[in-house]
């Protein structure tokens, strides 16, 4: 796909669904008693990957354009899938559902794309094997395709080496199968919807400090969800918004999740002007975004700060091309391990169109204030790099073509179409 630079963005979107909350209402739907009923669910291929998956473990998923009805059959009301389960591109799938997968009483498969077949799963093969779990890697690199035979599990206290909310998430969905109590401290607070989402369904879970606690054998009860919008796609146009001269979006319906709104700390940060208003803090917290173009300058982006922002990094990079002075971004080694190389990828295609930029170990330094111009990007089929290259192209000077930009359909089907109507 060719984009061109723009000359105004004005107007409001509203943005899908949450991803990690949508794939979250589908297995903890299909765990409860009683039909769990989600509104503003995503409609992305990584979302419909988990729906797929529980229909093939007996679960009745209605999918309708206006809402999904999860006929849940209870804790242990899993059926042995027919076939391989195929998580698609989806990560979040593959590691959550490996901990519901843990304790049941049936042996299957887990395979995915060419992306998930390279992504480490050693991270929650390990404290899943701690748990009585078995868990083979069946090409024997610790990654996908995974055979997984269920089994009687124990609770443990894992102490997680990364922040990552997926493997503690997995972790604790195994230990509503354990023998007892289930604890996982983490080096920083990783976004934290299972947690919240857990107990709304009638979990005993409780969280002090980085540690999460739950217990066994809990009975989930069916509920409605509404699925606020994902800060990490609005973080697309909160970006357009603060380069584009003249630009004035406003976003409707966006969760501000403590454990998720980095974005917003580092564009306020680096002198960016965005206003919360309708804030609503019943359950998961969201407000609607005005963002309006700002004269950015470079910041340090370290520490507990990252697993905020983990996923918005690439748009962030994009930030800090176009910001005066040095961004330097540290703590960040996750990169490396996404869909796709990110660290490596930003920095490719960023020097490509001019940005001074340099990749470390565990981030980038970026002298901002160069002008881009156009140039060829391989996506690598990685949803956050098509879409952060579309937002750099609207400030750069020339013709940008992104290769493989149709992997926005993972989380935002109709991204380009929202970013069209915005422009002028």
């Amino acid at each position: 796909m060719i984009f061109q630079p723009v000359k105004q963005m004005k107007g409001e979107v509203t943005i899908p669904g949450d991803k990690s909350i949508s794939h979250r209402a589908v297995m903890f739907g299909s765990l409860a008693d009683g039909t769990t009923e989600v509104t503003n669910f995503l409609q992305g291929a990584d979302c419909l990957s988990t729906i797929d998956a529980f229909r093939k473990m007996g679960i009745e998923i209605e999918n309708t354009q206006e809402k999904i009805l999860i006929h849940g059959r209870g804790l242990h009301g899993l059926k042995a899938p027919s076939s391989i389960l195929d998580m698609g591109n989806s990560g979040t799938t593959t590691r959550l559902i490996s901990g519901i997968l843990a304790g049941q009483a049936f042996e299957s498969t887990l395979t995915g794309d060419a992306s998930i077949q390279k992504r480490p799963m050693r991270r929650i093969m390990e404290p899943l094997s701690m748990m009585g779990g078995s868990i083979i890697s069946i090409n024997g690199n610790d990654c996908a395709p995974l055979r997984i035979t269920g089994a009687p599990l124990h609770g443990i206290h894992y102490h997680s080496r990364v922040a990552s909310a997926q493997v503690k998430s997995a972790v604790l969905l195994a230990g509503l199968y354990a023998d007892g109590e289930t604890l996982v401290t983490e080096p920083s607070l990783s976004r934290n919807h299972t947690e919240i989402m857990l107990r709304c369904f009638g979990a005993d879970l409780t969280v002090e400090n980085k540690t999460a606690k739950v217990c066994p054998e809990p009975r989930l009860q069916g509920q409605k969800i509404v699925v606020p919008g994902d800060i990490s796609s609005a973080a697309y146009f909160i970006a357009a918004g603060l380069l584009v001269p003249g630009a004035e979006i406003l976003i409707k319906n966006v969760g501000i999740n403590p454990t998720r709104d980095g974005i917003l700390k580092v564009a306020r940060e680096m002198g960016g002007n965005i206003t919360l208003l309708n804030e609503n803090y019943d359950g998961e917290p969201t407000a609607d975004l005005l963002v309006k173009h700002s004269r950015l300058h470079g910041i340090v982006i370290e520490g507990d700060l990252i697993p905020t922002l983990i996923d918005e990094l690439p748009v962030i990079n994009v930030m800090a091309a176009c910001a005066e002075g040095t961004t330097v971004i540290r703590n960040a080694a996750e990169l490396k391990v996404k869909e796709s190389n990110r660290i490596d990828v930003m920095v490719r295609y960023l020097s490509a169109m001019g940005c001074d930029i340099t990749g470390t170990d565990d981030g980038m330094i970026i002298v901002g204030g160069r002008p881009l111009h156009g140039t060829e990007v391989d996506s690598h089929l990685d949803h956050r790099i098509a879409m952060s290259f579309a937002i750099a192209s609207l400030i750069a000077k020339g013709e940008t073509k992104i290769k493989g930009s149709d992997a926005v359909n993972i989380s935002y089907p109709d991204f380009y179409k929202d970013l069209r109507r915005l422009s002028r």
